[in-house]
């Protein structure tokens, strides 16, 4: 009788140990995230935490944020420097556009006079053989039988975005600052802007 008891006894502490390690294991996996959740070993009745999948981190998988505000600071000191370099280029290409419009336009002015010269047409006893504007380039003259054209259109002042253009006749000064009216001798852009090289675009 007594061994049975003693027996008995052994039987509930060991339940009990067993109970408290359950209902503890029980107790992390639905208190803490972290819990690792365990299993039953197969053939033992034994306890065993389960495997858990994890994850492996590669620092290099995205940026900190120092690394970011590095690379922000010099994409702002890029476009700092890319900007006026790209207004420089804007304004040499305007400038090479007016010397070529400047550069056609007295051409034609110069062939005109050439024609005027060998008598091709009648002309004003004051315009000395000179256009009396840049629309009579355009426009043409009659040579014998033929139209004569000297111009194709009349440029666009890349400057100041219009076709008005400043001029001076043959008969004023160098340094007349108001056209005459007579002839178009010579033609000037009315930008009072300042080119790369220190001159003004209305001195070329």
């Amino acid at each position: 009788m007594t061994r049975v008891w003693q027996g008995t006894a052994l039987l509930i502490k060991s339940c009990r140990r067993k109970g408290t390690a359950l209902l503890n294991g029980s107790w992390r996996r639905r208190g803490t995230a972290s819990a690792v959740p365990e299993t039953l070993q197969r053939g033992t009745g034994a306890l065993a935490p389960a495997s858990v999948p994890t994850q492996s981190f590669h620092p290099e998988s995205g940026l900190t944020l120092v690394e970011l505000i590095i690379s922000v600071t010099i994409l702002g000191i890029l476009a700092s420097a890319a900007i006026p370099m790209a207004r420089f280029q804007v304004k040499r290409e305007k400038e090479r556009q007016l010397r070529s419009d400047l550069w056609e336009m007295r051409s034609a002015i110069d062939h005109y006079k050439d024609a005027a010269d060998k008598g091709g047409f009648q002309i004003k006893a004051d315009s000395f053989g000179y256009p009396p504007d840049l629309q009579t380039l355009v426009d043409g003259v009659d040579i014998q039988t033929n139209k004569v054209k000297f111009l194709r259109s009349i440029p666009t002042d890349p400057m100041t975005g219009t076709t008005d253009w400043d001029f001076r006749s043959n008969q004023d000064d160098a340094d007349a600052t108001s056209w005459g009216g007579q002839n178009v001798f010579d033609v000037h852009s009315k930008s009072t802007g300042t080119a790369l090289n220190g001159t003004k675009y209305n001195t070329w």
